[in-house]
Formats: C-alpha cells, structure tokens, sequence
C-alpha cells in the first residue's frame, strides 16, 4: 500500500494522513480546529502540530468558537502557561480574535462550511500530483481565500496557512496519484 512519502515519518502522521488528510469536512467545530492549528503552525511542522493536538483541545475548550470567542486576559496568561500548546503570545490572541470573526461568518452565511465551500463551488478540487516536489504551497484560490478572510479581520491567515487549511480539510484533493488515498477519496 503506498501513500504521500511526507507522512512516514511518525505513527502519528500516518494515522493522520491515512483518517483525515484530505477528506472533505463539513463541520463548523472541526473547521475552526484546522484553522487556528494550521495558524500555530507557521514556522513549525505539522508533526509538532499533530503531538500537541489533544493538549490543544483540552486547553482550547475542544475548540468551541462561541466558548474561545470569550476567551479574556486570564485564558491568554492560562494558555501561555500551557506547556503542551504552542506558547506564542501573538498567535494565542490571533485565535481568540480569530474565534470572532468565525463567529461573525457563522451569522452571516449560516455556518462556516456554507461560506468556505462556496469557494470551491461545494465540491473538492481533485489534483494529479505525482511527486511530493509539485504540490504547490499557495494557489491563486488560497491567495482570494486568504484575502477575504483578512478582509473579514481574520489574522495568521496567510495564503501558505489558508492553503495548508484546504488540503486537511478535503477542499483541495491533494494526495499523489500514487497514493492509495488518492483514490479512496475520488469515490467519496
């Protein structure tokens, strides 16, 4: 069974890459999970990432927007006390800023799913990478997502971080041909 050669390295990254990595997603909480773990992220791997996951969820109220939205001074000093998250100021308040304005999307568009998928017309867009060096890092996509999102007063969102966000969360099917998830993933 061969998959991406980038997730080999970790046990973790494999159970990663082989349940989550690329299948599309459709729940607000999970949404708003990948987008403040991918915002920490910048900087670091996904693997550092990933190990820290359930201290993430613990810390960040299992990633409820309403509960983070209400976040205040304390939680960021309780947060920045938490070894097993990232402790990185400026990032720990763009995800409580950030849990804001998913909030303020959520009201206008019904959920976050209903405004993030419009931008692939509901559907994945499904690549034919067939080596780990073509898989582009931003796309023109991840470039509009980013903007609007930054237009809405989201922070750390970048078109690297957005581009990241669609590849776990199914929006873009970027497994190489080669792969057995590829594959998996065109019949769901």
């Amino acid at each position: 069974m061969e998959r991406c050669p980038w997730c080999l390295l970790d046990p973790i990254y494999i159970k990663y890459h082989d349940e989550e990595w690329g299948v599309p997603i459709h729940d607000d909480r999970k949404h708003f999970e990948l987008l403040i773990l991918e915002s920490f992220q910048a900087g670091l791997s996904w693997l550092t990432i990933l190990k820290k996951r359930e201290n993430f969820r613990r810390a960040y109220s299992d990633f409820d927007p309403e509960k983070v939205s209400k976040y205040d001074d304390k939680d960021v000093q309780r947060l920045l006390k938490n070894d097993g998250i990232i402790r990185n100021k400026r990032k720990i308040e763009a995800s409580i800023h950030n849990a804001r304005k998913f909030i303020e999307i959520q009201r206008e568009f019904g959920s976050f799913d209903e405004y993030i998928w419009r931008f692939v017309n509901y559907k994945p867009i499904i690549n034919s990478w067939e080596k780990v060096e073509d898989l582009p890092s931003r796309t023109d996509l991840s470039d509009v997502i980013s903007e609007d999102l930054r237009k809405r007063g989201f922070v750390f969102m970048g078109s690297i971080i957005v581009y990241s966000y669609m590849q776990a969360a199914g929006l873009v099917n970027d497994h190489l041909v080669s792969c057995f998830r590829y594959k998996e993933l065109l019949q769901k």
